[in-house]
């Protein structure tokens, strides 16, 4: 495997952030990174995974060995007559493998469909959309082992997910390597329209009845399409912030406000609140600082006009968070990983 030296990251990452990374590899199968491991490149050592850039803010030169996880291949396997394992590398494009499954009638993830990043990444993350995340089909992932250079699975229970969530971005942050994520899809699969948005799409399109997976996901990726800025062409990480669950008082003293203010319901006492909407409310679409802005169609989104750095990003998001918190007393979260 070949370590180059000082590479430009700003390929590699969806905010188009142009620093330089002391040392670069790519891994494209396991052997690689048991290979790295053995060879003590990890141990102890400042090193950064990285799969496809969309949920990373890189803040100036990374100062150490990005090692780019290009682990691919997938595979099924069925289960029963109604249900398949589908297996995907680390490395895969999340949307291809959405793709890949809708057009094998495997439903299930269609309304994960045009969120960009690494198949890797998505149960770090706990990715989610349009009333469904990874968890409802997660399966299982294998990873390995940093300290030891073992691979392990780790089934559903053991992985912790949460709102954007997972162990490990805790528990087990940093100690392991995901290499392949399992997903248990249906083969007789009727696909899941209860968020609104979907429905009025599918109506726009001329479809009343029975939709497939298949129109669900189109019905999505031309929502997402008005709504978000492609990263090939506008720099951003997608959704910035974390929509804030706060308690159903809080929500009801913002509602003799604002008696529009949207909500969903998130169980025990607890309801979540678009962080859109809250930026949005403050004044903040649109706005610019230096060469980082806040999209004018999405409020949620950060994006790069041109020639931000990471820092002038950085700097928008903490005064947007101050923002908010001074005029509804709620903490913003930033989903985006600062390096």
């Amino acid at each position: 495997m070949k370590i180059l030296k000082n590479i430009s990251l700003k390929q590699y990452n969806t905010f188009g952030i142009d620093v330089n990374a002391a040392e670069y590899a790519e891994v494209a199968d396991v052997e690689s990174l048991k290979g790295l491991i053995k060879a003590g490149r990890l141990k102890d050592a400042h090193y950064l995974i990285l799969g496809g850039g969309s949920n990373v803010l890189f803040t100036g030169d990374y100062d150490g060995l990005v090692i780019r996880n290009m682990i691919v291949g997938i595979r099924m396997k069925e289960v029963d007559d109604s249900n398949v394992l589908v297996t995907a590398g680390a490395g895969v494009v999340w949307d291809d493998l959405v793709h890949y499954c809708i057009e094998h009638d495997l439903g299930g993830i269609e309304n994960l469909i045009s969120i960009p990043g690494s198949v890797g990444a998505g149960p770090i993350q706990n990715i989610g959309a349009y009333g469904v995340e990874l968890k409802d089909t997660f399966h299982s992932l294998d990873a390995i082992e940093i300290a030891t250079g073992e691979l392990r699975t780790f089934y559903k229970e053991e992985c912790e997910f949460g709102y954007r969530d997972s162990i490990f971005k805790r528990g087990k942050k940093g100690k392991f390597i995901i290499v392949s994520v399992s997903l248990l899809l249906k083969s007789k699969s009727k696909p899941d329209i209860s968020y609104g948005a979907i429905s009025e799409e599918l109506i726009k399109m001329g479809i009343l009845d029975g939709p497939v997976i298949g129109d669900v996901g189109k019905a999505i990726s031309s929502i997402r399409q008005r709504k978000l800025p492609d990263p090939e062409n506008i720099g951003n990480a997608g959704s910035f912030f974390k929509n804030p669950l706060i308690v159903v008082e809080k929500y009801a003293e913002i509602r003799e406000q604002y008696p529009d203010a949207p909500s969903y319901k998130a169980g025990g006492g607890m309801v979540k609140v678009p962080a859109g909407w809250l930026i949005e409310q403050c004044g903040w679409k649109g706005n610019r600082h230096g060469g980082a802005g806040v999209h004018d169609m999405q409020a949620l989104v950060l994006i790069n006009t041109g020639n931000a750095s990471g820092k002038e990003v950085l700097e928008l998001a903490g005064q947007i968070m101050d923002s908010v918190n001074d005029r509804f007393g709620i903490s913003l979260e930033m989903e985006v990983n600062v390096i």
